[in-house]
């Protein structure tokens, strides 16, 4: 039975993470400090006698008793408005986090797998972005915070690598969507989605001509697992290379939704990329990996999760989840 650990793992991408590991056998220890993840991401997995959760702050020292197979390395304000409203944190995440997860690895003999970002191009030159674009990133921007520390995180990974010898995985994701994402975000997806359901008028940015490329989370993932098992330490994209522009995916769900909500235009924030597209033939040569699932299909998928939770929400329900997690979090230990 394989053993793996994974920081960040109450969050959006790290819960359906979780699910798959368990599902393919493995026992998994969940780390999170609940800034931007939720316990209602893990809740149904408490009782799961192969899972265990454990709140820790992976900027601060990380140890488990016995083995582990691998290590996955999640943890991160992931959206803007998260970064930049903790933009120390999101750097200390992405130096002293990824140090620490890197040390157990190396400590363990475990598979580390990082979780980069498609943030590294910053506002690309080059379209689209293969792994060999080295980026074009202002440092010292609002938006630098987490580009930088996807950037230190990978070199500190590569470093590891060809220092220490750590098997290591850096998977570049681009804009991903699906259940379990938080109503709050403040990406342009869930934003969309909750103004369209509330009737709401959608908040398009500059004049919505900017692009982003949309990867479903069940495509993510199997990425993320092919990666995990391939002998290969670069950086990958995994992201979906069908382009379609911000206000053209508003009227989509707009759509969708059978919503009346109308369009308003707001200012471009400072820095926002724009032009955002994978270039995939390295995840297509390696992995065997493209995505599967379209974008309207994946849009359908994700509709009832968002009316759910602001049926949830309404009703004043919508709370984080505590049934069992101190069982969890004494069964981590």
């Amino acid at each position: 039975m394989a053993r793996t650990l994974v920081t960040g793992g109450a969050g959006f991408v790290g819960s359906h993470l979780c699910d798959r590991l368990l599902a393919e056998g493995h026992e998994v220890i969940c780390l999170d400090n609940l800034l931007t993840g939720t316990l209602d991401n893990i809740e149904h997995l408490f009782g799961h006698e192969r899972f265990r959760f454990a709140r820790h702050d992976v900027t601060n020292y990380i140890w488990v008793p016995g083995p582990l197979d691998y290590v996955v390395h999640l943890a991160s304000p992931a959206s803007p408005r998260d970064y930049l409203e903790h933009p120390i944190h999101t750097l200390k995440v992405g130096a002293l986090g990824t140090h620490n997860a890197l040390g157990l690895a190396k400590a363990k003999g475990a598979v580390f797998l990082l979780a980069s970002t498609s943030e590294v191009y910053g506002d690309p030159q080059i379209h689209p972005q293969p792994e060999s674009y080295c980026g074009n990133v202002d440092p010292i921007g609002l938006r630098g915070v987490y580009d930088e520390a996807k950037r230190f995180a990978e070199a500190m990974t590569m470093a590891y690598h060809r220092s220490h010898g750590v098997r290591t995985r850096i998977a570049r994701i681009f804009n991903t969507y699906g259940p379990r994402m938080r109503l709050e975000d403040g990406r342009a997806l869930p934003q969309f989605f909750v103004q369209a359901l509330r009737g709401e008028p959608v908040t398009v940015y500059g004049d919505g001509s900017q692009t982003r490329s949309f990867t479903y989370v069940d495509d993510l993932i199997e990425g993320l697992w092919r990666l995990l098992h391939a002998e290969y330490a670069e950086p990958v994209n995994l992201g979906n290379p069908e382009e379609v522009s911000i206000l053209q995916l508003a009227r989509e769900i707009i759509a969708l939704c059978g919503s009346r909500s109308e369009i308003t235009f707001a200012p471009l924030p400072a820095g926002d990329p724009k032009v955002r597209r994978p270039e995939i033939a390295r995840a297509e040569r390696l992995l065997g990996w493209r995505p599967q699932v379209a974008r309207r299909q994946g849009l359908e998928r994700t509709l009832p999760y968002f009316r759910s939770r602001l049926a949830r929400q309404a009703a004043g329900s919508a709370r984080p989840a505590q049934r069992g997690v101190r069982a969890a979090e004494d069964g981590a230990r």
